[in-house]
């Protein structure tokens, strides 16, 4: 821009107008390893860019039905503040002389927990995906609905037990893995690294090793794949056929809706890990995602959700952006587990406020 004009080569961004949009109730840059202060100092407020910004404030959900009723739009609108006070950290549970609070408890709404049943599997699956052997193929009511849990664990435990439900023949994809860039020599490293090891290496943002699928499997994409053709990271489809090295899948959400694409094998490096090696795995960019991490969830938009928690969630903004894939509060259910692991409706809500004090309040 400085050869445009002489005056744009000290100006940030070289004088073009840059537009960021972003949500600070949600979850905030992800550091590994990293304490509240490291997470709170990678946040674009404590950039030395910040004062320059011009902050436009969103004030109106619009992921939220509208309502056709008197009635209905007023839970809606009272669902909608609730939302914003979860964000804000501004949600205190009520204190009876028989119930103990640490900081950051919340009372979760009785109209969104289940405290009769034990938060089995069965029971959320009938909550979030009902009548789900009659619609198992149905790719409009599998975009409509999934289970969000804070940990990578937790998903991958219940995806498998909802896979093993839809009928069909299963096939088993497996990875070839390879380490790379160790410093030592090439014996050391298959004898301190051998193949079985880095199979059973499972980090977040890569697929396992076993991938294992059945036709009708609703799967994410989690790489960009061909943006043109709406193959991005986050694409939700549902698997058509099953090949020997490849799958067919159908787009079943956003504008390339119906869309049918051949998803390849590829190789996929993890962009951050403490390991004294590079990890290659050679594997098709495919997580099954009937149930996915709350953080993964970001951008989707959901009819139903079941959140479960078997643990409180871990870091700010996370119960928030869980409960806010919704498009109606009738469309949520929270699964909360205590320390007994029986159904409770009290959980952590963590919300680090110092992030707040660089923006401008809210009229």
């Amino acid at each position: 821009m400085k050869s445009v004009d002489e005056s744009r080569g000290t100006m940030p961004f070289g004088g073009i107008t840059v537009l960021l949009g972003g949500d600070f109730r949600q979850i905030l840059p992800v550091i590994p390893y990293g304490d509240r202060s490291q997470i709170l100092s990678a946040c674009i407020t404590r950039s030395r860019l910040w004062r320059i910004y011009k902050i436009f404030q969103l004030k109106k959900n619009m992921r939220l039905n509208k309502g056709n009723s008197c009635k209905e739009i007023e839970d809606l609108n009272q669902f909608a503040k609730w939302v914003l006070d979860i964000g804000d950290g501004k949600v205190n549970p009520t204190q009876n002389q028989n119930d103990s609070f640490e900081e950051d408890d919340i009372e979760v709404p009785a109209q969104f927990c289940d405290l009769n049943n034990i938060n089995s599997v069965d029971n959320m699956i009938k909550n979030t995906f009902p009548n789900f052997l009659e619609n198992w193929n149905n790719p409009k009511y599998l975009s409509e609905r999934a289970i969000l849990t804070p940990t990578n664990q937790t998903v991958g435990h219940l995806n498998s037990l909802i896979v093993d439900k839809v009928p069909g023949e299963s096939f088993s994809y497996f990875s070839v893995d390879s380490a790379e860039d160790f410093g030592g020599t090439d014996d050391d490293l298959h004898s301190a690294f051998p193949i079985e090891y880095l199979n059973s290496i499972n980090i977040s943002g890569m697929p396992y090793h076993e991938l294992k699928l059945k036709v009708g499997v609703v799967v994410m994409l989690m790489r960009n794949l061909n943006q043109s053709l709406g193959l991005c990271n986050g694409t939700r489809m549902i698997v058509t056929k099953c090949l020997k090295f490849c799958v067919e899948c159908e787009v079943i959400c956003g504008s390339f809706l119906g869309t049918q694409h051949f998803i390849p094998r590829i190789e996929i490096c993890p962009s951050d890990t403490r390991m004294p090696f590079k990890l290659v795995r050679k594997q098709m960019p495919l997580q099954i995602c009937y149930a996915m991490t709350i953080n993964k969830s970001q951008g989707q938009s959901l009819e139903n959700v079941g959140l479960f928690l078997p643990k409180s969630v871990f870091t700010h903004g996370q119960f928030y952006v869980a409960i806010t894939r919704v498009t109606s509060p009738k469309g949520l259910m929270v699964f909360i587990d205590d320390d007994t692991g029986n159904p409770t409706n009290k959980t952590q809500n963590i919300v680090y406020r110092e992030v707040f004090y660089a923006l401008p309040t809210m009229e």
